[in-house]
């Protein structure tokens, strides 16, 4: 497993779920929309190209109706083994933006989630770091460290409970 937090985001977590589900709930839209982004948030997919250079586009809208659009670009698919994409706030279009909370904030996140499996069970491993990050990026991204562990649990737990609710 990754362990180098100083320089980037370590997150793992085991589901009581195949491989191949949870390489499915990351992957496929019908999913996805069930489990990504904060609790509470309702998501409208509106694009998922599963290929290199493909984009998983989408909106997140908060209970007050705050709407927030991000996009993946996948980079690497080995099914049901890895998954590379860089992240990245979006405009409705799916061009990358900077993010509306925090203008330091690094323009590109680049993600390697691991798919590990035991029995019917799945372990996630995900490294996220900053892609090409200006050093006030770099900072903005560690500083943040402990709120992206806490936001990544609850989206994980999320996941959790649709992979139970599905399998």
């Amino acid at each position: 497993m990754l362990k180098d937090t100083r320089t980037g985001l370590v997150v793992s977590r085991k589901f009581d779920a195949p491989r191949e589900l949870v390489f499915k709930a990351w992957t496929e839209a019908e999913h996805l929309k069930n489990w990504w982004g904060p609790k509470g948030y309702a998501m409208k997919v509106t694009m998922l190209e599963l290929h290199p250079k493909g984009m998983f586009h989408y909106s997140q809208k908060s209970p007050e109706g705050y709407e927030i659009w991000g996009r993946f670009i996948f980079d690497e698919i080995s099914p049901p083994d890895k998954l590379v994409f860089i992240n990245s706030f979006s405009d409705e279009e799916g061009s990358a933006v900077r993010a509306p909370f925090n203008s330091g904030w690094p323009l590109e996140v680049v993600n390697h989630v691991g798919f590990l499996s035991s029995e019917d069970q799945t372990e996630i491993e995900l490294f996220a770091s900053p892609l090409n990050p200006e050093e006030h990026e770099q900072r903005s991204f560690e500083a943040a460290l402990d709120g992206l562990h806490q936001e990544y649990s609850s989206t994980f737990s999320q996941l959790d409970e649709y992979l139970r609710m599905i399998k």
